[in-house]
């Protein structure tokens, strides 16, 4: 570079005496042999200032206004050097030649920054595959968008295209504006690679439609942030965080301290079956409140059980509490009994289960065995131990079951009354609990509506009459061990949860808690449209609680219990044994006749949407 300034330098003087010359009506020729001793002073006087000045050492890419108006400096002291040394060689130089010099090398200097910069791009380009990009968006930022581009030796912006109709058709920043309804024919005649989305104005939802709508053309997308963003004027992250849970109950949170339940569970080996899953890890965490010596982590999923195992070993660290993580099945007798007497288990919290109910609709044999059979392994082994207490996390579509999931619950519930009833005011002490939706767990309506916020939506409601019942994992899990505290054996408890949520309702609270507004008929331009998908087979309008009715009070307000009449000991063998034998034989038909022949109120007629689908 410093070479190519000398070189420009010596053009620049000749064409300024030459200038000169023609104005004065002097010999050029002559100008030139007298301005010959100055010329080296000017020369080294260059090479100087450009390394002083730093012109020689700017790049091509970065080479912009900043780096014009160092130029301009460095031909304004070269000017300064030729009048010095012209006037004191006594050459008589008019001055208008010395200004003549310097604006010819300044505009020599730029021009050849500019013309070097797009040789060196037509090389790169030559040598690496071109990505060309449409950029969706002509306003302040896609402009800016396509300036940045320009000096970049692998990507190439080519056109825009843009919802304001004012500006379709004109051209900005040199590229064509089109219409998005034809940007499918814009993008194959053009041979687009890559679209990038310049609208930060828009809400995210807004943008992740129209990311989604451009992707299903077969074209990449990717979103640009807007520059106020990037230097920190405006958030970079944008509107989605994490919804509180307790936010949607439209009720006060069970906040009452653990009382005497506590004392239950302190120096105790408890063990918590599907310690991984949502409510799983969170009645570790509150067990450990509790100050047991033990807690016995029984989880299926490996990973589930890592992850579990980590957090509770940091939150024991500095106590004597242990932590004991199995991984294995609670349908496995053998691994079951050896678990029980390794680690002399006085109370098992029994959460493991299938819960999803579209997942057990559709695998019902998988769903009997895991929810009826590991129960009954269990609690068969919990018995044989002689286990103090035994609390089965049951729920609330185990009442009258529309699905294999509530069906399977039922069971579940059924074959713990049964070992109840066996073992009598001596032995273990079973019981179990039952409530409604935990907000927040996997595979709950809050995670699946805020993964669907966050892709633009839409929020999908299967009937707008639907409601649930709902409680954070924290306070049911509070409540579940104070239950479990107070069980003297057989009962069934429920757990105040308030009124049932329209689920409607909870859609657009989760909308509007994130900041955007619901797309509908009042509001067609509104951020994120709700859908109506038609109910799930299997899934019903409203839950229930008890079969009877009927609510008995407890000595905790927020805890209820109900009698409701179980199966006799004969029955239950029967049920499950032909349950087997429908499993050996992987008959699903034949398990769904033992449900429908067990389980009040469930009728297979609920199974017809599930088959014609």
């Amino acid at each position: 570079m410093i070479a190519l300034d000398s070189i420009l330098l010596l053009v620049a003087v000749l064409f300024a005496l030459s200038a000169s010359a023609q104005n004065i009506s002097g010999d050029f020729y002559q100008s030139v042999w007298n301005y010959l001793p100055v010329l080296p002073y000017m020369l080294l006087a260059g090479i100087g200032l450009s390394m002083w000045l730093g012109v020689c050492s700017i790049r091509l890419k970065a080479y912009e206004t900043a780096a014009i108006g160092v130029t301009a400096i460095f031909a304004l002291f070269l000017v300064c050097l030729s009048v010095i040394g012209s006037n004191v060689a006594g050459l008589g130089l008019p001055l208008g030649m010395h200004i003549v010099f310097g604006a010819a090398f300044f505009s020599l200097v730029v021009i050849s920054r500019a013309v070097l910069l797009q040789l060196v791009l037509a090389l790169y380009r030559r040598a690496e595959p071109q990505c060309r990009v449409l950029i969706y968006g002509a306003g302040t930022t896609g402009s800016q968008l396509v300036s940045a581009l320009r000096s970049h030796e692998s990507i190439e912006p080519v056109a825009f295209v843009d919802d304001n109709t004012a500006i379709q058709g004109l051209t900005v920043a040199h590229l064509p504006v089109y219409t998005p309804l034809h940007i499918s024919d814009v993008a194959r005649e053009l041979n687009i690679n890559r679209v990038l989305l310049a609208v930060p104005s828009l809400s995210p939802p807004k943008q992740a439609q129209i990311a989604r709508r451009l992707e299903r053309m077969g074209l990449e997308v990717q979103t640009l942030p807007s520059f106020a963003q990037l230097i920190g004027e405006e958030a970079l992250v944008d509107k989605l965080k994490p919804i509180s849970a307790n936010g949607f109950l439209n009720r006060d949170e069970v906040s009452q301290p653990f009382s005497d339940a506590a004392e239950c569970y302190a120096d105790k080996v408890v063990m918590v079956s599907g310690a991984g899953g949502s409510i799983g890890s969170e009645l570790c965490r509150q067990v450990l409140e509790c100050r047991p010596t033990k807690i016995v982590l029984y989880e299926l999923s490996e990973l589930a059980l890592y992850n579990a195992d980590m957090e509770l070993r940091q939150l024991v660290e500095g106590t004597a509490i242990r932590i004991v993580p199995i991984l294995g099945s609670i349908t496995d007798t053998r691994q079951v009994r050896k678990v029980l007497d390794e680690h002399q288990v006085q109370i098992i919290l029994h959460a493991a289960a299938y819960k999803h109910v579209p997942l057990v609709e559709a695998n019902p044999l998988a769903g009997l065995v895991n929810n009826v059979f590991g129960t009954q392994a269990l609690a068969e082994q919990a018995a044989k131990a002689n286990v103090e207490r035994f609390m089965l996390i049951s729920s609330d579509k185990a009442v009258r079951p529309a699905n294999i999931m509530g069906a399977s619950k039922r069971l579940a519930e059924l074959v713990v009354q049964d070992m109840a009833r066996k073992a009598g005011n001596e032995g273990t002490i079973f019981s179990m609990v039952r409530f409604g939706n935990v907000l927040g767990s996997s595979g709950s309506v809050v995670p699946l509506f805020q993964d669907q916020l966050s892709r633009g939506g839409p929020l999908t409601v299967t009937d707008r009459g639907v409601a649930r019942y709902f409680m954070t994992v924290q306070e049911a899990v509070k409540l579940v061990l104070q239950a479990g505290a107070m069980a003297h054996g057989g009962e069934v408890f429920v757990l105040d949860m308030g009124k049932p949520v329209p689920i409607m309702q909870l859609a657009r609270q989760v909308i509007e808690s994130a900041g955007y507004t619901v797309r509908d008929e009042e509001n067609p331009e509104g951020d994120i449209e709700i859908a109506i998908t038609g109910l799930r087979p299997g899934e019903k309008m409203t839950e229930e609680l008890t079969l009877s009715g009927e609510l008995l009070v407890t000595k905790h307000s927020k805890i209820f219990s109900t009698r409701e009449d179980g199966l006799s000991e004969i029955e239950i063998a029967s049920a499950l044994r032909r349950l087997r034998e429908a499993f050996v034989a992987s008959n699903e038909e034949m398990a769904r006749d033992v449900v429908e022949n067990w389980v009040e109120g469930f009728e297979k007629s609920s199974d017809t949407a599930r088959k014609t689908s």
